[in-house]
């Protein structure tokens, strides 16, 4: 999505619909409820003491809306920019962390994740771990801005998230920039036997087939979380959880 498009879309999940209305009124049209459950009361009441337009309307009409809707449903307008925070290019970002003097930095690049649950639960963690950048390839990453924000409840608005069209290109810049960048993969060096401090980036590949070959030679090195092998691999978000806490860990949370 780039800057400038506006698109209307209906927040479904609790945790979003919350933390969206505690991001601040801007953009949000009014908040839509058909059944008020114990849950759903909480939500309205926050709405109104924000000065949040209700309407109530009923079930078949807030379904045909919002289908995955609990009774609730957030109708906002956003921008093509998922966070308000995120910088227009790699090199704002870089400068912006130069002028910082930040010395301890965690960037996530993401390679073709497809799934907006997973991609969600990426920005979720990714807000809970303090990364200050997410990269995505254009055109090859989750793009349901509904289910985003639901499964990230309300994170994608608090993570600067950056689309680019070659990660190859990024992980160079990031690297001239000082950045050690690390992929993830099965076969590495347990995570936390690596230094994953001062500026570190990490890179997570696709659901289906992992890190590419090419990606994976651009690495500074690959890390892995050991498991018992029981199943092949973890869920990519999981992975990203326990890597992105390691950083977070190490860096001196």
């Amino acid at each position: 999505m780039q800057a400038g498009i506006l698109y209307y879309m209906y927040l479904t999940g609790f945790h979003a619909i919350e933390e969206r209305i505690r991001a601040g009124k801007s953009g949000i049209i009014s908040l839509m409820v058909s059944k008020a459950g114990p849950r759903a009361k909480e939500i309205q009441a926050l709405a109104q003491g924000a000065k949040i337009r209700i309407d109530r309307t009923g079930s078949y009409d807030l379904n045909r809306l919002a289908p995955d809707n609990r009774g609730i449903a957030l109708y906002v307008e956003e921008s093509g920019e998922i966070s308000r925070g995120s910088p227009a290019s790699l090199e704002e970002f870089i400068n912006k962390i130069d002028e910082a003097a930040k010395q301890n930095s965690l960037v996530l690049l993401l390679d073709e994740i497809t799934d907006p649950h997973n991609y969600g639960a990426i920005l979720r963690s990714s807000a809970q771990f303090d990364v200050d950048l997410v990269i995505s390839r254009k055109r090859r990453s989750a793009k349901n801005a509904d289910t985003v924000a639901t499964s990230s409840a309300g994170a994608w608005t608090l993570v600067p998230q950056l689309e680019v069209a070659n990660l190859t290109q990024a992980i160079e810049q990031l690297k001239d920039a000082g950045y050690w960048v690390y992929g993830a993969d099965m076969d590495g060096e347990p995570a936390w036997k690596i230094k994953l401090q001062g500026k570190v980036a990490l890179v997570l590949g696709s659901e289906g087939s992992g890190l590419s070959r090419l990606l994976k030679t651009d690495c500074d090195g690959i890390i892995t979380i050991p498991t018992s092998k029981k199943i092949d691999s973890l869920n990519v978000s999981v992975a990203a959880g326990i890597l992105l806490y390691e950083v977070w860990r190490q860096q001196g949370s």
